[in-house]
């Protein structure tokens, strides 16, 4: 295999305030996928995640749970974490953790070689503070008097703290993203970034807290601790020997800059701006190139405890396994828009794609193999015109998944190789072995077909091992056949005549019942709501005996609780007919986006039956793009079509509206299929 030379990723380091839910693990899984693809294909990769162990959530985190201490807190969370990356079966070469040594060494020199140089100065910061996400916000940036990231309450909170000259550097940065394209992807996040804050003008960044001790020293202050995204963020270089006294070790300088920092979309810019700087004023090379990947929705929703819809990682491995769930989150996930899980859409696809196109593919040719020439394949060269299409279709895989994979577009490398696949059941239909293997005239023929698809079979594997690592391995060990390297995929004919396949195949998938599926979820999300009441009541009690006054949990509303009534201006009455001019029906949104011209207006595509509408609405107040893009909503179709703000506008999304103004999307109460008729 050609060395191909050095490819380091990272993945965003987890956050220990809790269990990372199946979204969190997806950044995981893709993060692996890539590394493995990249050591398939000849590079050397180093491969880092962990922790992220500071700040004042933490301190609250570690009361709620009773802790002595918080790192006796982080300890706990971070094995959990590292357990769950473990069991995916992720091949980091270093979990590294903010509360490790040389870390903390290297982020008190990175702090003081900033002050030194005067890129940060003591000042002090007044503003709206949210707990949760451990950041400050202007009145203006409020949605609603809220959190414009969770949605959380805020209070006033004034405190000293050293302040990153973020102004210094902007114009710097401008200037390298205009010139490196490939810096920022998808491309919709760079315009983002430019349009949203570095050509706004930046801030100043503060960089240190006094109001809580739960964080890294500033050596030369010891009231103020490093502010955690300057803290987190370094972790890419801590964790390969930086230091900023100028005795970086060898394999810093081997792995920096960073090929891929791969994160999710909703932390986009602390690693496209701040980081950015930061390198800047340390004198470092930028990374290649940040990936802000969409959120894995749960029905079209972001997961979260309180709306009782999360789903973990080790309850769907528990009834899936460990390769079904890497391959439905990386197949589910678009490149730039949010993908949905539901129990439905992974049963639907371990059934359809996993037990019938591959496993059935595998077991089918390793039993006619075994029915009819005692488990022996060999090429006897008897070919046919339809030999031709199948070898052309399996030598050009690979080149088909190394395009897509250059470009992150990993569900499509995915659906490149089960098109392998697919084509391999197509050559089965159409040579039909069990008709030659009842001639006994046809048998160099059937050992020639058979051979081409254990052939077929391991250059498929081959490709799919970076994806679903141990199902390729037992495919390679059913088949008998080599582990095979990249630059040898474009050649058929690898695997030895006389392959003799396994005698006792083991049934890669069986199929899983919707039903049984759905009651052992039901069981699952029951058991998650009673922790996490649990936990919620040992909060309260353990903040109450630390003298601290319990959040007051954001909840949904009970069903049995009742708004307060409205009443309306009565409009003129109109006629059945006029009623019936109007055609209404359920639309599914696909795609969601912010209308550029507006501060009010979204731009979504709604699918209705086999059609695709762009309707504008002016609930952007109300709902992000990302909350928008999954959600059956109620449509006015037949609506004559016009222009808001310049968008063209084909529909209207049915909204309710309270005696303050504020909007809620109609939405069907059970499950109806897109294109369903409201009457």
């Amino acid at each position: 295999m050609q060395n191909k030379g050095k490819y380091y990723i990272t993945t965003a380091i987890a956050y220990t305030s809790g269990k990372p839910h199946i979204g969190n693990s997806y950044e995981i899984v893709l993060a692996d996928a890539i590394a493995r693809y990249k050591r398939r294909d000849g590079f050397d990769v180093h491969f880092q995640t962990g922790s992220d162990e500071h700040g004042q959530k933490i301190e609250t985190r570690a009361i709620e749970a009773g802790c002595s201490s918080p790192k006796e807190f982080v300890d706990q969370v971070s094995d959990t974490i590292k357990g769950l990356w473990n069991l995916m079966d992720t091949s980091y070469d270093r979990f590294i953790r903010t509360t490790d040594d040389d870390h903390v060494k290297q982020v008190q020199k990175i702090f003081k070689k900033f002050y030194d140089q005067g890129d940060i100065y003591k000042g002090s910061y007044k503003g709206m503070y949210c707990t949760e996400c451990e950041a400050f916000y202007t009145e203006s940036q409020l949605k609603d008097g809220k959190c414009p990231e969770c949605g959380g309450p805020v209070h006033p909170a004034e405190e000293e703290a050293y302040f990153f000259k973020m102004s210094k550097y902007a114009d710097r940065l401008i200037e390298y993203i205009n010139t490196h394209p490939e810096f920022i992807q998808p491309a919709s996040r760079k315009n983002e970034m430019m349009n949203n804050f570095l050509l706004p003008g930046l801030q100043d960044l503060c960089v240190s807290r006094t109001s809580f001790k739960w964080g890294i020293p500033v050596d030369f202050d010891k009231k103020h601790v490093v502010y955690v995204w300057l803290d987190a963020l370094t972790n890419y270089i801590t964790g390969i020997g930086y230091d900023a006294d100028g005795n970086s070790s060898e394999e810093y300088k081997k792995w920096w800059p960073a090929d891929l920092h791969l994160i999710g979309k909703d932390i986009i810019r602390f690693h496209t701006i701040y980081w950015p700087i930061f390198l800047m004023a340390l004198g470092e090379p930028l990374p290649k190139q940040v990936f802000g990947h969409p959120w894995l929705l749960q029905g079209g929703e972001k997961m979260s405890k309180s709306k009782g819809n999360v789903i973990y990682a080790d309850d769907l491995v528990s009834l899936f396994g460990v390769d079904p769930v890497r391959y439905f989150v990386l197949h589910e996930m678009p490149f730039d828009n949010d993908g949905v899980i539901t129990w439905e859409l992974l049963v639907e696809r371990f059934n359809s794609d996993l037990a019938n196109t591959l496993g059935n593919l595998v077991n089918r040719t390793i039993a006619m193999s075994n029915k009819y020439l005692g488990g022996v394949v060999a090429d006897k060269n008897v070919t046919e015109a339809v030999d031709a299409d199948l070898k052309a279709v399996v030598t050009g895989c690979y080149a088909k998944v190394e395009a897509k994979m250059d470009e992150l577009r990993v569900a499509d490398a995915l659906t490149e190789i089960f098109a392998l696949f697919k084509r391999c059941n197509k050559y089965i239909d159409e040579t039909e072995p069990w008709v030659l293997g009842k001639d006994e005239s046809k048998k160099d023929r059937l050992s020639t077909v058979l051979y081409n698809l254990v052939e077929a079979i391991s250059i498929g594997a081959a490709l799919l091992d970076p994806f679903m690592p141990e199902t390729a391995q037992k495919i390679k060990e059913q088949l008998n056949t080599p582990d095979r390297d990249f630059d040898t995929l474009g050649t058929f004919g690898v695997c030895k005549n006389d392959t003799k396949v396994t005698e006792n195949p083991e049934m890669l998938f069986a199929r899983k019942d919707l039903k049984d599926v759905l009651e052992k979820a039901a069981e699952i999300t029951k058991k998650q709501k009673e922790e996490f009441e649990r936990t919620q009541a040992e909060a309260a009690k353990n903040l109450a005996k630390a003298g601290l006054a319990p959040a007051t949990p954001v909840k949904a509303q009970e069903s049995d609780e009742k708004a307060e009534a409205i009443d309306i201006p009565a409009k003129e009455e109109i006629t059945f007919d006029q009623f019936g001019a109007m055609q209404f029906q359920v639309g599914e949104i696909i795609k969601c986006e912010a209308v550029e011209k507006s501060k009010k207006l979204l731009c979504s595509q709604v699918k209705i039956g086999s059609q695709v509408k762009q309707i504008v609405s002016g609930i952007r107040k109300y709902y992000s793009p990302e909350e928008m893009v999954g959600k059956k909503v109620m449509v006015l179709v037949n609506l004559k079509p016009a222009k808001l703000a310049g968008v063209m506008s084909e529909g209207m999304l049915l909204c309710a509206e309270d005696a303050e103004g504020n909007l809620a999307l109609m939405t069907p109460e059970k499950d109806m299929p897109s294109g369903a008729e409201i009457c």
